[in-house]
């Protein structure tokens, strides 16, 4: 694990950009494309927007497939959708081709939705080991992340899948994908800015394991990278 600390949230947004590049080209060189699977939420809007504009001539992005880490059980025309979010800051400014975004299907519900993309993820690597290259995490201020969330039954699944859950704490129907999965990830970034994320930061780096109160402890990698600016690590 590695914290990248940064004084403003423009230099964590920085950072992780050009982290997201330099990933897309070593998997590009390596095996001809780059997996990703996104956050949803707020501040990934920025880091979409960054991407869309400074990095649009400077990774290929036709060769790089979009997944996401969780989804809402909302249409995909929905305001609240992590889809529609990346599509209008991320997929149409770049003019990425459909084939290669691979949205949730929430018309399906909640349980048959989560099926059909742990099939097609299955699809994706050809049955084999679902490694992403990339995943980008971001973190709440309840200590869940994707959607992970404190005293649910997802937290103890062991499965590489994705699965449905509602959380009463928010009242909605959520698809996610299991901390098995995400830990299957070549590389994971968690996206972290705000002193309102500063106790659940601590909670997560520092405090003992306890991940009925806090998620985001689950997440362990050979390979994770903290983005962060000085406000969100203010508690350390």
């Amino acid at each position: 694990m590695t914290l990248n600390v940064f004084n403003t949230d423009t230099e964590v947004l920085a950072a992780l950009a050009a982290y997201f590049a330099g990933r897309a080209k070593e998997a590009i060189e390596a095996k001809g494309r780059f997996a990703v699977a996104l956050s949803g939420g707020s501040s990934p809007k920025k880091l979409h927007e960054l991407l869309a504009s400074e990095y649009r001539d400077k990774i290929e992005w036709n060769k790089v497939f979009f997944f996401f880490g969780d989804e809402r059980d909302v249409p995909l025309t929905d305001s609240q959708s992590n889809y529609l979010m990346a599509k209008q800051t991320l997929f149409d400014p770049l003019g990425i081709d459909p084939s290669h975004v691979f949205p949730v299907q929430t018309d399906l519900g909640a349980e048959e939705a989560a099926k059909e993309y742990t099939e097609k993820i299955a699809d994706f690597f050809d049955g084999g080991k679902a490694e992403f290259d990339l995943i980008i995490l971001g973190l709440g201020d309840n200590s869940h992340t994707a959607s992970l969330f404190p005293h649910t039954s997802v937290l103890h699944d062991e499965s590489a899948s994705v699965q449905a859950l509602y959380i009463d704490e928010v009242k909605m129907n959520r698809i996610t994908f299991t901390a098995p999965l995400i830990n299957n990830a070549r590389h994971i970034a968690f996206l972290v800015y705000g002193k309102g994320k500063a106790e659940a930061v601590k909670h997560i780096l520092e405090d003992d394991t306890n991940i009925e109160e806090y998620p985001a402890q689950l997440i362990k990698s050979a390979d994770i990278q903290w983005f962060l600016d000085e406000a969100a690590n203010s508690y350390r």
